[in-house]
């Protein structure tokens, strides 16, 4: 029972933190070129875990094995998620087209989960997995928007999600022993020096007003560190293909931040659209006997 708590803590605490930077992200970009905004967010982010590890005495990397394993992790995980869906935003992809795409992170990983980890799956998961999906098409059918000029950015939106499900396998496979301040300095350290090169492709500019003070920060602390710390936890802890459902939840985070902070309406096919993401990740959760 405790256990089962504890879990259902750690799911809404990140779906709440993770989901919310969709929402913040545009206030970031609104006031910053997007690679300008991505460095800035990474290294602050590796500077706080770095003082943190120092203060706290946290164990770092024995080996240099380790310490490239635990970069590639987070280069996937953070580096390249983020990357893929800024230059995703920036060649004008919406908000909900990136959520779609990133909604089948956990189709993908799961059938990866299989190949790689041994993971088993039943047949309450693929039901779930189909129904998860469907579900955040309802959440998101209001606010969906397309047209032929995004293709290009698209591509990006997908290079995010195959970064997301494969840095998920990595971390679940070589890095679950990972320190969560030491491993997450080396990991958005790793992130910013990915970033860094693209910066020479953009013009780079910066505002620094509430709004992208307020950006940034929630994208350095809540997510970068919080909501990530919260995701190896949970990685760590059980099947990374279950942990990858509570990703049909962000849309619904996003939705329910967006009316909390900003008023945005919520219409009866998105509220249908929670009630089967619900069911599906119940689904996905059940176990049948062996």
């Amino acid at each position: 029972m405790k256990k089962s708590v504890e879990s259902s803590f750690l799911a809404i605490a990140f779906v709440l933190l993770y989901g919310s930077g969709f929402v913040f992200t545009q206030y970031g970009l609104e006031n910053a070129s997007p690679m300008a905004f991505l460095t800035l967010r990474f290294f602050i982010a590796f500077m706080i875990l770095l003082v943190i590890a120092y203060y706290l005495k946290s164990s770092w990397p024995k080996t240099l094995k380790e310490f490239l394993h635990i970069s590639i992790a987070g280069s996937l995980t953070v580096g390249t998620f983020s990357l893929g869906i800024f230059l995703s935003i920036s060649h004008g992809v919406s908000a909900s087209l990136n959520a779609l795409v990133i909604a089948l992170q956990p189709i993908v990983v799961t059938f990866l989960a299989m190949r790689y980890l041994d993971e088993k799956i039943n047949r309450y998961v693929i039901i779930g997995l189909i129904m998860g999906f469907s579900g955040v098409s309802f959440v998101l059918y209001s606010s969906f928007e397309f047209s032929s000029s995004e293709v290009y950015g698209v591509v990006f939106s997908f290079v995010a999600l195959f970064g997301l499900s494969f840095g998920n396998l990595y971390q679940k496979k070589y890095c679950t022993n990972m320190n969560l301040f030491s491993g997450g300095a080396i990991q958005t350290f790793s992130s910013t020096l990915l970033v860094l090169p693209f910066l020479a492709f953009e013009e780079i500019h910066m505002t620094f007003n509430g709004d992208f003070i307020t950006a940034l920060l929630y994208m350095s602390v809540g997510v970068s560190i919080g909501a990530l710390s919260l995701l190896y936890i949970m990685i760590e802890k059980g099947a990374v293909s279950k942990v990858s459902s509570i990703f049909y939840l962000m849309p619904v985070s996003a939705v329910f931040i967006s009316w909390l902070l900003f008023d945005k309406s919520i219409d009866m096919t998105v509220l249908f659209g929670v009630g089967v993401i619900f069911v599906s990740i119940m689904l996905i959760m059940k176990r049948d006997k062996v």
